[in-house]
């Protein structure tokens, strides 16, 4: 994929929606092509003016779509081809800035008729209009010396890339568990050992008494070999995430900038799914239908997630491994849970997928019960439902980037924003993303909000 891509704006009024979301759709699909449509990238909250007068200022090129409805039409439509043309005058002549677009048979405005307009009318003629629209295109790209790739070529670099990432993962995964085999096989020689040394001890205090090796603090625990996913006592699924550094944000959007690298100094285990329905209502009485006991709880604010940790805590306090805590993840234990150490955009690669997470492409319009994505859908780790579902909430305060642990972000006394991570069943592509951030207040509960937990070290404070 090239580094730089055409950023290319979609003026239009609402009447003429359907037409202009299925051309964002074509160029998107192109790859080297940015297209910028309010509802695909405005966020909740943002400056309506502010956010279209940056977009049209920072596009290499605008797609003005005609239509008799926005020619007649009074208001936004008007101001936005103002601005527009407004830019087009700090343009260099010949320079190819402005495409008017007719989407049925009407006069283009006075001041757009001085540019050469395409037809995308009728039906039959819509892929000729296309590709001559693609011209333009390509001509505005090569004088900024943006790459142009045809599909072919950029599938094959795709293919490519996605076999040299999976040779580096098999190969990572091959050298952490060759150092999980040496571990185990080092504890359990030490293992014996104690065990030999306590029975010789106790043979010369009292050659009649058997004397049993001591349990160790961990003993309720269940763990895979290679130990990559523990089991509670209590039935939850945790799934280890090693030590090291991971790409973290990404430049899509200005919340999630820089991208960085960040160090975890410790590995951790992840919930292998959102709290549950029947994990919840253990803690406190949940009203849910019978067919829902393993869909994620939701209406759950911040606070009561953190009243639920708090709790489990406390129940398995005597069968938790040695010197670990349940808790809130932090928004870097739940980014790398999510996309692993080479920054993939969704858990399961960098192409959109509606079959392996719950969201609104997929139509569900609600929860579903949690692993019903997996494996296809997992993370690196196997963590599953980290995209589409519900939200989760992280222990982390809505702070800007880069992520520092010790900047105050992790104060859990705040009554600042919290971050929510992963989108929800609700929610387009976009939020799905593993580097989408969401700030919420804390004591408020909304329909689309869940969580997970996370088991790591007791760190210094």
């Amino acid at each position: 994929m090239p580094s730089k891509r055409l950023s290319v704006f979609l003026c239009h009024s609402s009447q003429d929606k359907p037409a202009v979301r299925e051309l964002y759709d074509r160029l998107l699909a192109e790859g080297w092509v940015d297209p910028w449509l309010d509802e695909k990238k405005l966020l909740p909250g943002q400056d309506w003016d502010l956010a279209i007068e940056k977009a049209v200022e920072n596009s290499h090129a605008v797609i003005v779509c005609v239509s008799n409805s926005s020619v007649t039409k009074e208001g936004y439509i008007q101001k936005e081809l103002r601005f527009v043309l407004d830019i087009a005058l700090t343009k260099p002549e010949e320079e190819i800035f402005v495409i008017p677009l007719r989407l049925e048979d009407c006069q283009p405005p006075r001041r757009l008729r001085v540019f050469h307009y395409v037809d995308y009318f009728p039906k039959s003629q819509q892929n000729a209009a296309y590709q001559f629209i693609l011209q333009s295109l390509k001509r505005r790209a090569e004088s900024l010396q943006i790459e142009v790739m045809d599909a072919e070529t950029r599938a094959r670099q795709q293919t490519d890339e996605r076999a040299r990432k999976e040779l580096q993962e098999r190969i990572q995964q091959e050298a952490r568990d060759k150092v999980w085999r040496e571990m185990e096989e080092r504890l359990r020689i030490e293992a014996e050992e104690r065990a030999r040394k306590e029975f010789e001890v106790g043979r010369a205090s009292s050659p009649t008494e058997t004397i049993a090796p001591k349990q160790s603090h961990a003993v309720s625990v269940t763990y895979e070999t290679p130990p990559n996913k523990i089991t509670l006592p209590n039935g939850m699924e945790f799934m280890r995430v090693p030590k090291g550094k991971f790409i973290m944000g990404s430049n899509d959007s200005d919340s999630e900038k820089p991208q960085h690298t960040v160090d975890l100094p410790y590995d951790y285990w992840m919930g292998r799914f959102p709290v549950t329905n029947m994990q919840y209502s253990q803690f406190q009485k949940k009203d849910f239908a019978k067919d829902e006991e393993n869909n994620p709880v939701v209406y759950v604010k911040w606070t009561d997630a953190q009243s639920y940790v708090k709790w489990l805590n406390e129940k398995l306090a005597s069968q938790l491994p040695k010197d670990y805590v349940l808790h809130l993840p932090s928004e870097a234990e739940w980014e790398k849970a999510a996309r692993g150490e080479s920054g993939l955009i969704y858990p399961w690669g960098n192409q959109f997928d509606q079959n392996k997470c719950n969201s609104s492409a997929g139509g569900k319009k609600d929860t579903t019960p949690v692993g019903l994505y997996s494996p296809q859908g997992d993370s690196p780790y196997g963590c599953a439902d980290m995209a589409g579902n519900v939200w989760e909430w992280t222990r982390s305060l809505y702070k800007p980037y880069p992520y520092v642990a010790k900047d105050g972000r992790e104060d859990e006394k705040s009554s600042d924003y919290r971050i929510l991570r992963g989108g929800s069943f609700n929610n387009v592509s976009d939020y799905a993303r593993c580097s989408y951030r969401y700030g919420h207040n804390p004591d408020l509960r909304f329909r689309f909000s869940g969580f997970r937990v996370v088991l790591s070290p007791i760190l210094p404070s």
